[in-house]
């Protein structure tokens, strides 16, 4: 199928022509056996000197789902995973598959409450843990559901309770287990429980099935136009995250294509590495978050890199992508689009990107083959082309609900359409605009405030680094917006300098009434900037107080 052909597919299927999909796998196991059978010594898994082809991988997965057995992990129990990037989280998923279990992959970054309620939530029964996370885990066995964890590289304590990966007999015999037979997963079965951010409240667990993942794999490989085998991937954004998990770890291996491991680019070092990477193992997409794409523009980079890489498109995700990010990095990159996504956990999560066929600047692309995207206003009624509203979401990506959450999941999906809480737009060839949260618009006396729009332009100013604006309460009641800043390295600039840039540029009304200046803007583990905990700064009881110990208002040194 052209890829014009399949554009206007897609375009029939969102303008409501569904149809029902066939798959040709039920669960992660099965791939794992398809790709072992058709080319056992492919190196499907690439981690730094380590190379594992697809036999190893599944005597190695084979290997930890005996061991979960043994621990009496059964169909649907719930294995979390508090762990860094590395080869055992890609195999642990595969092995929990094995047995019928559904994988809790945790945010790493969150402190000790966070994850007690996490697991308790989810009723996770074993923890998989990296070493290097202890000081938050490993009290959990006495606060929490779980009653086994399994440490990776390094153990700080062990016994019965606490065991070291490194004991599992890795390359024990597949014969051995010959007798054991892999749990019959259904497509419709839960894969994952992936929890939100939690921006309003307790996170909440969405649950994902198979159906789900698979539906996004077989989108992404119809809108990349190539076939199983080409879809090799550079994973360094935390595999955690449900962007991270299905673009850059089950994809390559669902295509028997190859991922390749980076732990962390903590550095300038692991930055030049992570490009390395992606030159040589000549990857023909790549994906990342605008700061990252932010980096690689203002990076001087060799004269070779940009001649010889091989990459048809720069995916991002996670975080609205800047048009000063856009225009710098397309001046940088003359060879690879930069192309625009947009997802959310609870659709597994991508539900749509441009290609490189298809890329209209400023939009996040049409919607993934299969998928179905309408426009709603407050009072329910379905938005024409251009009309602003709330998106919704029907389709295989559509998650099965909030785990022991049935009254929130019938607020969130209403006929199979899921409310995603984005407000935007389509245009007439039917790509997706997103204008804000919903959540995050600014009601100021009556007329509607999209923070988007403002911080898009304070993006072209050369002086900042980033910006987040947010509503704040004034003491007669008024929403009004104010503006954090985080200024790049050695820059200096004023509230009033701020304000005199936006001026010819917004309607008054949509004029901050405060600018703050920050070292650095509270970020997620993608970078999406937190404006929760600044919405929460600004308007505490003493948010006066607090925000002007962090700068006056008049300038930053």
């Amino acid at each position: 199928m052209s890829t014009m052909n399949v554009l206007e597919e897609s375009q029939n299927i969102q303008q409501g022509q569904e149809e029902q999909r066939a798959y040709q796998f039920n669960n992660l196991y099965q791939i794992l056996e398809k790709n072992f059978i058709e080319a056992p010594n492919k190196t499907i898994i690439f981690e730094e000197d380590l190379k594992i082809n697809n036999l190893q991988f599944k005597k190695y997965v084979d290997n930890i789902a005996k061991f979960l057995s043994d621990a009496e992990i059964k169909p649907r129990d719930k294995v979390a995973l508090v762990m860094s990037n590395c080869w055992q989280f890609i195999a642990n998923l595969f092995a929990v598959s094995k047995l019928g279990g559904i994988v809790v992959p945790i945010n790493n970054f969150l402190k000790e409450d966070e994850l007690v309620y996490i697991i308790n939530d989810s009723q996770a029964k074993l923890l998989f843990s990296s070493a290097k996370f202890a000081t938050e885990t490993k009290e959990l066995l006495t606060k929490t559901s779980i009653n086994k964890i399994v440490w990776v590289d390094g153990c700080p304590i062990e016994n019965d309770e606490n065991i070291d990966f490194s004991k599992i007999d890795l390359d024990g015999s597949v014969l051995d287990h010959i007798s054991y037979t892999p749990y019959e997963n259904k497509l419709e079965d839960t894969a994952f429980v992936v929890y939100t951010s939690g921006t309003t409240g307790k996170p909440k667990g969405a649950m994902l099935s198979y159906k789900n993942i698979f539906s996004n794999c077989e989108g992404s490989k119809i809108l990349m136009g190539v076939q199983d085998g080409q879809i090799k991937m550079i994973c360094y954004l935390p595999m955690f995250h449900a962007f991270t998990l299905t673009a850059t770890v089950i994809l390559p291996i669902y295509t028997n294509s190859g991922v390749i491991v980076i732990k962390s680019i903590s550095s300038k070092k692991d930055f030049k590495y992570l490009l390395k990477q992606l030159l040589l193992q000549r990857c023909r997409y790549f994906t990342g978050v605008p700061d990252v794409y932010s980096a690689m523009a203002r990076a001087k980079l060799p004269w070779y890199f940009h001649w010889f890489h091989n990459v048809r498109g720069f995916i991002s995700g996670a975080a609205p992508l800047s048009d000063e990010i856009s225009q710098r990095f397309a001046s940088a990159f003359k060879r690879g689009k930069l192309l625009q996504g947009y997802g959310i956990s609870e659709c597994s999560p991508i539900v749509s990107c441009n290609s490189p066929e298809d890329n209209v600047i400023g939009s996040v692309g049409r919607p993934l083959y299969g998928y179905q995207v309408k426009i709603m206003s407050e009072d329910g009624r379905n938005l024409p082309a251009h009309g602003i509203g709330e998106i919704y979401i029907k389709g295989d990506c559509v998650m099965q609900g909030y785990y022991n959450r049935p009254d929130e999941t019938s607020d969130a999906i209403q006929n199979g359409w899921f409310k995603t809480g984005d407000i935007g737009y389509l245009d007439d060839t039917g790509h997706i605009f997103i204008v804000d949260r919903k959540k995050d618009v600014i009601i100021h006396k009556g007329m509607n405030i999209y923070p988007r729009e403002i911080e898009e332009v304070l993006y072209t100013n050369d002086k900042i680094n980033a910006c987040a604006v947010v509503g704040f309460k004034e003491k007669d009641g008024v929403e009004s917006p104010v503006v954090y800043i985080e200024l790049r390295e050695d820059q200096v600039l004023t509230e009033n300098e701020v304000k005199d840039f936006l001026r010819p540029k917004v309607a008054t009304f949509k004029l901050p009434r405060k600018v703050f200046f920050m070292d650095k803007l509270p970020r997620n583990a993608t970078q999406k900037i937190l404006k929760r905990e600044l919405r929460e700064l600004c308007n505490s009881e003493n948010s006066g107080d607090s925000v002007n110990n962090i700068n006056n208002g008049d300038k930053q040194e």
